[in-house]
């Protein structure tokens, strides 16, 4: 962006909302974040604390990062010199429609106004507004100063300059920003996600394995490849030579029987009870705070061994050339 050293609105402070807070001010902007949950000062001081270790060895200086936050007393003095505003409020499309009318009559004209919905495009909440060109998705994976990945959408009046700048806004605080083409709900991780779900959750029902097993699963196999290659790279490799064609031709008719048998989970409230219980029993002896630490610290981890794969890679490249 032309401004070097942006201000930014963060409205809404609940995980999401302090996460982008954290990550912003070890960019060194000034952030200005507000909520109407009483323990505010103190959410924001326990958030900041918690991540200055992680953005620190993500090469941030932490020095100062206090500093950087200031607490508003309402949206319309968080917004009101504000360059960029991340919105994290509730999934909820008339709260949304309403505070977004809110947002483009108090901030800047100049202000990008990004929102973090998770499933609802913009369109569904700026269909009332008059400017709707500088709005539009960016919307993280929890959390986004941890997780590289923010899924930029575009509604259906958003201007070409508003997702350009976006772009280059979330790159400037070390996100890996991708533009769908589409409005679709869920956009594309959660549908992903959500897909995966689905048949983790069926698998559970039959009894094929435990929760704590299918998880075993997918660290050890296709979570661990698919953070290095994805799923259509991957299948690419695994057609060997001959690639996706090979896969596509040989293996194609065997994928779709198994396509045609995949679960379709009712999740009716016994069988959701069900399925509680087993997630509990298999982690609820540790505590959430226990529990994202360890997460936390092993994605940490997998970015720092990716980014090196990188540099060793790169390097061996410009050997050979």
């Amino acid at each position: 962006m032309s401004n070097t050293h942006p201000t930014v609105a963060v409205i809404g402070a609940g995980t999401i909302g302090l996460s982008w807070t954290a990550l912003f001010a070890g960019h060194g902007l000034r952030v200005r974040v507000t909520d109407p949950r009483p323990d505010l000062a103190e959410a924001v001081d326990a958030a900041l604390a918690e991540a200055a270790p992680q953005l620190a060895r993500q090469g941030l200086d932490t020095t100062g990062l206090p500093g950087r936050v200031h607490l508003a007393g309402g949206v319309t003095e968080a917004v009101r010199d504000a360059d960029v505003v991340q919105e994290n409020g509730p999934e909820n499309t008339g709260f949304k429609r309403e505070l977004f009318a809110t947002l483009v009559r108090e901030a800047p004209s100049h202000a990008l106004l990004l929102s973090s919905s998770s499933a609802i495009p913009s369109t569904a909440f700026t269909d009332r507004l008059d400017d709707a060109g500088r709005i539009l998705i960016g919307h993280p994976f929890n959390p986004p100063h941890l997780v590289p990945l923010v899924e930029v959408v575009p509604g259906r009046r958003t201007s070409e300059e508003a997702v350009t700048r976006a772009v280059e806004f979330y790159r400037s605080v070390g996100r890996v920003p991708v533009v769908e083409r589409k409005e679709i709900p869920g956009f594309v991780g959660n549908r992903l996600q959500n897909a995966l779900s689905r048949e983790a959750i069926h698998l559970v029902e039959q009894g094929v394995v435990s929760p704590s097993e299918l998880d075993a699963i997918m660290v050890n196999s296709l979570g661990l490849r698919w953070s290095t290659v994805g799923p259509f790279l991957g299948a690419h490799l695994g057609g060997g030579p001959g690639g996706y064609r090979h896969m596509a031709e040989h293996i194609g008719p065997s994928m779709q029987r198994m396509w045609d048998s995949l679960g379709r989970p009712e999740q009716n409230p016994e069988q959701t009870e069900r399925l509680i219980r087993a997630v509990e029993d298999a982690y609820g002896y540790r505590s959430y705070r226990d529990l994202g630490r360890e997460r936390d610290h092993k994605q940490l981890a997998v970015l720092a061994a990716l980014k090196d794969a990188g540099t060793t890679s790169k390097q061996n490249q410009e050997t050979r050339s």
